[in-house]
């Protein structure tokens, strides 16, 4: 199968200009294969690098989108965990993405993909977003050669391609793709991939050959692996075998085992007369990456008024988060 690409960029908040800038790119894709192929002397492999990484369906849909999505934010950014490395959002609409672009805490220490135009938001309800920490990602090869951090696990990463991988799809959905280049590593690159997977119980023969695809992007020449994280939309017993079925690790399984492999991130709080119950859509999943620790996170409750009725209080969100640290 031909893969089909959208570049797209990260950008930086430049504050003298007041608005968003892309951050060069280092590569394409074709450009990446040939010169950053993987080879025996260019991965140092005494040395790992520690990231962190929260993943949130935002949930576009119920009310208040911009308020929620924006609590959601604090609490991933000034919650009682220190501020992750990279960020994860799915479904996140057009006024939640502006909302994000003019957050004070996301221009001062985040890039952003998307912030160059709203192409990947047209024609669809939602879309998926990264943001990444500017202390841990550069387009500056100067930066990352300076070393600092890279002995204790935080050396600054390279930015390389960044692009949407068209999938198969009955919903227009894609994975959303940043190629990262460690301090330690400086021939392999390693790609996160923002996910959120075909919706329901008719569409699982799209998820069946999304998550292959998705399988086969950390294996292109030159990937030394990666990450596919977000909303698999895992609702039916076909939906668990796929991430193994791939040659993926689960990280949550490989850290917590199949006891813990119950534990819901969607439906917990929501009550709803049909379909499914709640269950694990939301999943981790690794290639050539290890898996150091893993919590699901709780959505607080915001009030939503009712005009002549009391007001009521709903979940930030109908997903609950997931927070992965891993290493290189």
């Amino acid at each position: 199968m031909v893969t089909s690409r959208l570049l797209r960029t990260l950008s930086a908040f430049n504050r003298s200009a007041r608005t968003w800038a892309p951050v060069p790119s280092r590569n394409a894709p074709s450009e990446a294969a040939q010169r950053l192929a993987p080879t025996s002397r260019s991965i140092d492999a005494s040395q790992t690098q520690k990231l962190s990484l929260v993943s949130w369906n935002i949930d576009a849909f119920s009310s208040r989108p911009v308020a929620r999505a924006k609590l959601i934010l604090n609490h991933i950014l000034d919650g009682p965990l220190k501020a992750p490395d990279i960020i994860f959002l799915q479904e996140v609409t057009s006024d939640v993405r502006a909302a994000l672009l003019n957050d004070a805490r996301v221009r001062a220490g985040l890039l952003v993909t998307d912030a160059e135009d709203q192409t990947s938001f047209e024609g669809v309800p939602f879309a998926t977003m990264t943001l990444l920490s500017s202390a841990r990602f550069t387009s500056d090869l100067d930066s990352q050669k300076e070393g600092d951090g890279i002995e204790e696990g935080r050396g600054r990463f390279m930015l390389g391609c960044v692009s949407r991988v068209t999938l198969p799809s009955k919903y227009g959905r894609d994975g959303l793709c940043v190629d990262i280049i460690p301090p330690t590593a400086p021939g392999t690159v390693f790609r996160l991939v923002n996910v959120h997977l075909d919706s329901l119980w008719h569409t699982l023969p799209y998820r069946v050959q999304q998550v292959k695809m998705l399988a086969d992007l950390l294996r292109e020449a030159g990937c030394g692996g990666g990450i596919i994280a977000g909303d698999f939309n895992a609702i039916s017993p076909t939906d668990e075998k796929l991430v193994d079925e791939n040659g993926l690790v689960d990280a949550w399984l490989a850290l917590h085992g199949r006891v813990g492999s119950g534990v819901a991130t969607w439906g917990v709080d929501v009550k709803r007369q049909d379909g499914p119950g709640p269950g694990r859509l939301d999943k981790v999943a690794m290639m050539g990456l290890k898996a150091e620790e893993m919590e699901v996170l709780r959505p607080g409750r915001i009030e939503v008024p009712r005009p002549g009725q009391e007001s009521v209080e709903i979940p930030w969100s109908d997903h609950y988060g997931l927070r992965c640290t891993f290493t290189i």
